[in-house]
């Protein structure tokens, strides 16, 4: 169908920036969602160079029952009724539809019979039937998304007293069965004999048609029972429901001194919370080091799961995470009993539903495949080895050694966090959120303001106007989101926290980036020519277009700085948050490699591998950097907990945003006035979900890579090496 029918799971995953989260059409934010039959499939034909899949086991996990002889007995009979002209279609259909048969859907006989009924030659029936699959496509994943974008908002949005129950329903999830229902009805077979399934993966020309074909084929290439998704999404949800409830109150928690220095009602969620305030306080780096290594100290209790349990999501207490010491509000000592290891306990929970999908994945026999080979359509090996070619470039170097200049002080762990290249940490967050809480009381004025906010970002009246029309905003409970919509009748949700005091800064900030998802979700929905083909090759896509929006808050807020060194930040700014989240998805990437190798591992065992595989990778390329040896901080994301592979994407989706941030400028490295912003995502959106080189070769002209980064980044250092030498002159 299209990447709405991925298994629906947790949108409060938040984009590592911003705290805001990604979401596909389907709000899926993060995990490989299997339940529904959704894919890509590698293979192909003879003539057009592509070759059918043909898993090695079915549904049921039993051997393919159809024999070659009774395949060829039908091609023959279908070539025969058909004519040799249609041979190689009915070749690759009849394979197909054999290669997902089990003895549960008919007999050899039937299956005969089926492929003679339903095997279209005419080429005018044959559009028929994909128009007919593409109206009943939309309207399925259409409401289905509808209906869990229903049920999750007690769990979701802010307006809402939680119930127990409501965890209940989250998991009731509408994809879980589609599968299977599919296949139960004999509609997924129709699609699989009549449209062929292509490898996706190489930059291949195909036309709209065959891309549609492409995508709708690819519906049906995983048969999962619903009992086995259902079981991957009580999994996720659980794991999802831990991290939304890891808030640490910081008005207990004190510096290595013993002061309490933080506000009294301040609660920041892990991950996204602690990192974003460390990010808040370099606007005084120096005054603010007792308070960043403190909550240094906090990751690292959390990572090692040293953290008292009793401290997690409870107000009152005072701790000292130094000394690990916990009192009460009256002084009294209290248990500070370590969390027992449930962050890696609920990893290996995650990991144990993917290998119940992973017997009825065999052409993706583990979630790695399914996450590069299906998911992304970019192999594994060569996400590694971009994030490699960043993370140890030379000019990362270069972008360290400055940053340790600006800050006047030796490089600590957090500062791979480093916040100072925006152009917002010369400005006083607290004027900043005074300006925005005036503006937006709650998210009603936020979506009632977004024609302007849009208008300042180069949208059209009449575009902005039709975005509006097709955005709905809500205020939500954990870290903001974005949410598409499944048909052309729905709405995007953008959600995003409002204080009762008004919405902040950093909430503004994250609205900014998830207003990135719900527009290229609008125009990929409701302005691509075929809905078989709406939406972007990937969540690194939409990723790449919410940062661009996100990097422009200031801009749309009046506070923009046009000078050419400022200007130039922007570069060494997506380098360094490059650096640091790719760093992070190799960890990723590493674990769950690890995993696979250590199946039968217990929550101590994962605990003490993702430390040690932190703590190598920190070795290997940030000691040489920092001169700080051994730092897990690497391991503090919640994505590693909850959302099975996805923290590649944002790395994958800077690369990509710096491709698209150096299309727009052209010529003109000093200014981003070059081209129009609105005008080219439109054009760049409306392509639709096709493979990730051919779209990006039609959005910017060249394929996916770090290259722009990298050299956007060293003409900055050029420009902010010049400004300084004009100071030093000037002097």
């Amino acid at each position: 169908m299209k990447n709405v029918i991925n298994v629906l799971f947790v949108v409060a995953v938040c984009q590592i920036f911003a705290v805001g989260c990604c979401c596909r059409k389907d709000g899926s934010c993060g995990r490989a969602a299997e339940a529904a039959a959704c894919g890509t499939t590698s293979g192909a034909d003879a003539a057009q160079g592509i070759q059918a899949a043909s898993p090695a086991v079915n549904s049921e996990n039993q051997m393919i029952f159809i024999t070659d002889e009774a395949i060829a007995g039908t091609v023959a009979k279908l070539v025969e009724k058909h004519g040799e002209a249609a041979r190689a279609r009915i070749e690759k259909g009849v394979r197909q539809v054999a290669a997902y048969l089990n003895q549960k859907d008919g007999s050899v006989e039937e299956f005969e019979s089926f492929c003679m009924e339903q095997f279209i030659a005419d080429p005018a029936a044959l559009t028929m039937l994909l128009d007919r699959f593409r109206v009943a496509m939309e309207s399925i994943s259409g409401h289905a998304v509808a209906m869990t974008r229903k049920l999750r908002e007690p769990v979701d949005l802010a307006t809402f007293q939680t119930l127990p129950v409501d965890l209940l329903f989250a998991t009731l999830n509408p994809f879980d069965h589609l599968s299977e229902d599919f296949f139960t009805t004999k509609v997924a077979f129709v699609g699989l004999l009549n449209f062929p399934l292509l490898d996706t993966s190489e930059p291949l020309e195909f036309s709209r048609r065959e891309w549609a074909e492409a995508r709708l084929a690819q519906t049906f290439a995983r048969r999962i029972p619903g009992e086995v998704a259902l079981g991957a999404t009580r999994a996720y949800a659980a794991a999802e429901d831990y991290i939304a409830r890891y808030n640490i109150h910081m008005g207990g928690v004190q510096n290595q001194d013993g002061s309490t220095p933080f506000p009294a009602d301040l609660k920041l969620i892990s991950h996204w919370g602690l990192r974003d305030h460390i990010k808040g306080m370099y606007s005084d780096p120096v005054g603010n080091l007792p308070n960043q290594q403190t909550i240094l100290q906090i990751m690292n209790r959390i990572v090692n799961q040293e953290i008292p349990a009793a401290v997690v999501d409870a107000p009152g207490l005072t701790w000292n995470p130094w000394t690990n010491e916990l009192k009460d509000a009256e002084g009294k000592a209290v248990d500070a009993a370590r969390e027992p290891d449930t962050r890696y306990a609920r990893i290996l929970e995650v990991f144990r539903a993917e290998q119940q999908i992973d017997k009825y994945s065999p052409l993706y026999p583990t979630l790695i495949d399914r996450r590069f080979k299906l998911d992304r359509e970019i192999r594994e090996e060569r996400v590694r080895r971009m994030l490699e070619t960043v993370i140890s470039s030379p000019t990362t170097k270069k972008v360290a050694a400055l940053v340790r200049k600006r800050l006047g002080r030796d490089l600590q762990p957090f500062d791979i966090w480093y916040d100072g290249f925006k152009n917002r940490a010369s400005l006083n967050e607290d004027l900043l959120t005074k300006k925005v809480s005036a503006l937006y009381r709650g998210v009603n004025d936020f979506r009632a303001d977004l024609p302007n906010v849009l208008g300042k970002l180069g949208f059209e009246p009449e575009t902005a106007a039709f975005l509006q029309q097709h955005i709905e905003v809500d205020p939500a409970r954990g870290a903001g989101h974005a949410m598409g919509a499944g048909m052309r009748t729905d709405s995007a949700h953008l959600r995003t926290r409002v204080p009762e005091s008004g919405m902040d800064y950093k909430g503004y900030n994250i609205a900014l980036h998830e207003l990135g998802h719900c527009v290229e979700q609008v125009f990929s929905l409701n302005r691509v020519d075929d809905t078989l083909l709406d939406g972007v090759p990937n969540t690194a896509f939409t990723e790449a277009f919410a940062f661009v929006f996100q990097s422009r808050d200031l801009d749309v807020l009046g506070e923009a700085n046009p000078d050419p060194e400022v200007m130039a930040m922007r570069s060494l700014d997506l380098l360094w948050s490059t650096v640091e989240i790719g760093s992070v998805g190799l960890l990723d990437m590493q674990m769950w490699r690890w995993l696979y190798d250590h199946p039968d591992a217990t929550p101590a065992q994962l605990r003490d591998a993702v430390v040690s595989m932190a703590k190598e990778l920190w070795n290997k390329y940030f000691e040489p950097m920092f001169g700080i040896k051994d730092s897990p901080i690497l391991a503090i994301y919640s994505h590693m907990v909850a959302y099975g592979l996805y923290l590649p994407d944002y790395s994958v989706g800077f690369m990509i945003q710096a491709q698209i941030e150096a299309f727009l400028k052209g010529d003109d490295l000093a200014t981003i006035k070059g081209r129009n912003l609105a005008r080219e995502m439109e054009r760049m959106c409306v392509q639709g979900r096709i493979s990730p080189d051919v779209w990006m070769k039609g959005a910017v002209g060249s394929e996916l890579s770090p290259d722009a980064m990298l050299k956007a980044a060293e003409d900055a250092l050029a420009v902010v090496e010049r400004g300084q030498a004009g100071a030093t002159k000037a002097r």
